[in-house]
C-alpha cells in the first residue's frame, strides 16, 4: 500500500454501500478493498484504495451517490497510510 491512499465512507444501509462502491469504481481507477457492516444501527463502511487524486474523486462521487439513497455519516481520505494500517483494511 506504499504511495497509495485509502478512502473510507460510512453509510447507513448495504444497498447504499453497494451503490457507492459502484460509483467509486466507475469514477476513478481505484480498488475496492471491501466493506464492513457494523453491529446494530445498520451502518457500513466502504474501503477503497488507489492514487490520492483517484481516491479523492471516487470518495466524493460515492458520497454524492450514497446521499441520494441513504444517510452518509462520514468520509475520509488518508494519503500514504502507515504500513501497519494495512492489516486493518483487508
Amino acid at each position: 500500500m506504499n504511495n497509495q491512499a485509502v478512502g473510507l465512507i460510512e453509510i447507513r444501509g448495504l444497498a447504499a454501500v453497494i451503490a457507492a462502491a459502484d460509483t467509486a469504481s466507475k469514477t476513478a481507477g481505484v480498488t475496492i478493498l471491501g466493506y464492513e457492516v457494523t453491529k446494530g444501527s445498520g451502518l457500513a463502511v466502504l474501503k477503497i484504495s488507489g492514487e490520492v487524486s483517484a481516491v479523492t474523486a471516487a470518495i466524493e462521487a460515492a458520497r454524492e451517490q450514497a446521499a441520494k439513497v441513504s444517510t452518509v455519516f462520514a468520509s475520509r481520505v488518508i494519503s500514504r497510510p502507515h504500513e501497519e494500517l494495512a492489516r486493518y483494511l483487508s
